[in-house]
């Protein structure tokens, strides 16, 4: 299964390609906005998912892990042996504005 943005890009514009297919009837243009319907709908959720994601890196890379504690589903995975892996505090990536 491909599940790159990419994908579902590509999934998007066949869906308007099979939306705008001539001679289709009116039974196959009905069958094809719901399809549509469908698809968007869970791109939604999908594009909201990657928009989240992007924000807690942003976090991350801004703030380092001082607030990996109130963010126990993006604090790094504790290895087999139960010690929690050290992230190193590194300088903010971003500046705030006027630093």
């Amino acid at each position: 299964m491909k599940n790159r943005l990419i994908h579902l890009n590509n999934h998007l514009f066949s869906q308007l390609e099979r939306l705008t297919e001539e001679g289709l009837t009116a039974e196959q243009i009905d069958t094809e906005v719901k399809r549509a319907d469908a698809i968007v709908g869970v791109s939604e959720q999908i594009i909201r998912n990657a928009d989240l994601s992007l924000k807690a890196v942003t976090l991350v890379a801004t703030h380092g892990d001082r607030f990996a504690s109130a963010l126990p589903m993006i604090s790094p995975p504790t290895p087999p042996d139960g010690e929690p892996i050290q992230i190193r505090q590194q300088r903010p990536l971003i500046k705030a504005a006027g630093t």
